[in-house]
């Protein structure tokens, strides 16, 4: 075994010489992984204003490089004493980002709840579905009679941890999951129709409640107050929103700051059952 071992790590570090350039199977590994990050960085940011601040920092980065390769030794230390001291902003700027990207790594880990090692040695994932089986049912009935009626709606579904809300601004509610219940939340003279509701499992845990709004400049510009609070919470965190459209009553939903517009209830039943049931994808 360590023989193997170590006529890998040594195939590793052999040099190579391409036309002059010698390198390592090790910087091809390393390369490779940066592009990975670099891309998967670009798929967060898209479309949101971190994005230019992230083609900012990568100009400045740039521009570090080249002074420095060009010898000019004011610039140099004025950019690395600036990239020094951009490391703290970075993170305090890009915590969101950051955060949602630690969230899709866990995802892909052995241990993820969707995890083929999770499924085989943890028996509790064979359960009964019954529960939320009942739930997405109550979701649609409520939904499919809301659309009917044009009554606007906004409903949260928090998958992996509770959603972070203002709890000061809202009314609590921890009530079982039913239709009549959301029906009555956002029926048009009810004092709770405005803002969103909040599911965590069972529980209706509170409704009118105020949503971060995102600033994506990327949404289309017909879409309200409602769509854009949908994608906004879930921006950086791992929930579904649900959306029923008081103007035109289609029915819409946003998952990792992308929204998906005019879906039919069996497309909201199915993304309902990846979520609920065969866990978050």
């Amino acid at each position: 075994m360590d023989l193997i071992k170590t006529a890998i790590l040594n195939s590793m570090k052999e040099v190579i010489n391409f036309y002059g350039v010698e390198f390592r199977w090790l910087d091809v590994i390393d390369l490779l992984i940066v592009v990975l990050l670099i891309i998967q960085l670009y798929r967060l940011l898209k479309g949101s204003l971190a994005f230019n601040i992230f083609v900012g920092l990568l100009m400045v980065y740039a521009a570090y490089f080249l002074v420095r390769f060009l010898q000019m030794p004011i610039l140099t230390n004025i950019l690395q004493n600036f990239i020094n001291v951009g490391i703290i902003a970075i993170i305090i700027i890009f915590q969101p980002e950051i955060r949602k990207f630690l969230l899709v790594l866990g995802k892909k880990t052995p241990l993820s709840k969707d995890s083929f090692f999770t499924k085989l040695f943890l028996p509790d994932k064979f359960k009964s579905y019954k529960e939320e089986e009942n739930i997405i049912n109550e979701i649609i009935v409520a939904i499919s009679r809301m659309q009917s009626t044009y009554t606007g709606a906004l409903i949260i579904l928090a998958t992996t941890y509770r959603v972070k809300f203002d709890s000061a601004a809202s009314i609590p509610i921890d009530g079982n999951v039913s239709a009549k219940l959301l029906e009555s939340i956002f029926e048009k003279h009810s004092p709770l129709h405005d803002g969103a509701v909040i599911i965590v499992g069972n529980k209706i845990l509170a409704a009118k409640v105020i949503l971060p709004v995102s600033e994506n400049p990327n949404l289309p510009t017909r879409v309200g107050l409602r769509h854009r609070s949908a994608v906004g919470i879930t921006e950086h965190s791992d929930n579904l929103a649900i959306i029923v459209s008081e103007e035109r009553g289609t029915v819409s939903y946003a998952m990792d700051g992308v929204l998906t517009q005019d879906v039919s209830l069996e497309d909201l039943k199915v993304k309902l059952y990846e979520i609920l049931i065969d866990g978050y994808s």
